[in-house]
């Protein structure tokens, strides 16, 4: 049985108006693309103001641990445009900020990457827009 997944509706509105606005950025990144819509569809749709503060939604700082790796690290999840790997902005469209999304504090995750499968622990929320009232982010 598949977990819980949330989205809030205007988090889900601009993915998919992300998706179908740019042709290249589909077809260049086609299987994330897929992943990511299928995640859409599956997704419990939330107000803002009612999506539990412990969810990674877009532009959520959250705290993430790798099975690979020695310490935990802090993230944020972006648009496309505003990802910077060496700020640790994700992009919604890379392996990793597709498997987020909608996750929550405590979930482990289990997702397909280009080396394999990626197991991600989800330790903390540290920032949600929504739950800090910031509802335009």
């Amino acid at each position: 049985m598949s977990r819980k997944l949330y989205i809030t509706g205007p988090d889900k509105e601009k993915l998919l108006k992300l998706i179908d606005s740019d042709p290249e950025l589909k077809e260049k990144n086609k299987q994330y693309i897929k992943d990511l819509e299928l995640e859409l569809e599956r997704a419990a749709v939330v107000d803002p103001g009612h999506v539990p503060g412990n969810v990674i939604t877009m532009n959520t700082k959250v705290l993430l641990r790798f099975d690979d790796a020695r310490e935990d690290a802090a993230y944020t999840l972006v648009y496309p445009a505003e990802a910077a790997i060496r700020e640790n902005k994700i992009s919604v469209l890379s392996p990793i900020g597709t498997a987020l999304l909608g996750y929550k504090a405590g979930d482990v995750i289990q997702w397909k990457v280009p080396d394999g499968t990626a197991r991600i622990h989800v330790m903390e929320v540290l920032y949600q827009p929504e739950a800090a009232g910031d509802m335009e982010l």
